[in-house]
């Protein structure tokens, strides 16, 4: 299967909204926006210049199947360094395609991208504890698991890329 990363566009991001709003992806990935203008909104925010967040749409043999973005992008200034880190968050809303290593080569090709691209050092992943397959695309592509706590009741754990 050929997984290639394409350009976000207002169309997509629209998809995007429709398709992973289901109590099944709803479940196992929180969404930011509530509604289709907020999720454009926050599309068009990427778009300008010193924005804080970048994403990609998913492909698979030529069918949209998901999205990856990095978010939070920022510089800590400390006594001897500039750390550079952001937050990572990906779908594949189209389910006939989960569990067949999508996520974990997107993953691999977007951490090609974005970490010359913003010169990053640490690229930080939550998930809930239960989303098994998540866990595994973040390990497959040398995530660390940092620490796992409870929030709203829900159990989910932080893992930490360091290049």
């Amino acid at each position: 299967m050929n997984i290639t990363l394409e350009e976000r566009t207002a169309e997509t991001v629209a998809i995007y909204f429709r398709k992973a709003d289901t109590p099944l992806i709803r479940k196992t990935l929180p969404q930011k926006a509530k509604t289709l203008e907020g999720a454009i909104a926050d599309y068009k925010a990427t778009l300008l210049p010193g924005a804080t967040s970048y994403g990609r749409t998913i492909w698979a043999d030529g069918v949209y199947v998901g999205d990856i973005w990095c978010y939070g992008i920022h510089s800590e200034n400390t006594p001897n360094a500039m750390i550079r880190n952001c937050f990572l968050s990906y779908c594949i809303f189209e389910t006939g395609y989960w569990n067949k290593g999508l996520a974990t080569e997107a993953l691999r090709l977007f951490m090609q991208e974005i970490i010359p691209k913003y010169d990053l050092n640490t690229i930080g992943a939550f998930t809930y504890t239960d989303n098994l397959p998540s866990i595994k695309v973040l390990e497959k592509n040398h995530f660390v698991m940092v620490e796992e706590f409870m929030e709203k009741g829900i159990s989910s754990k932080y893992f930490e890329y360091h290049r």
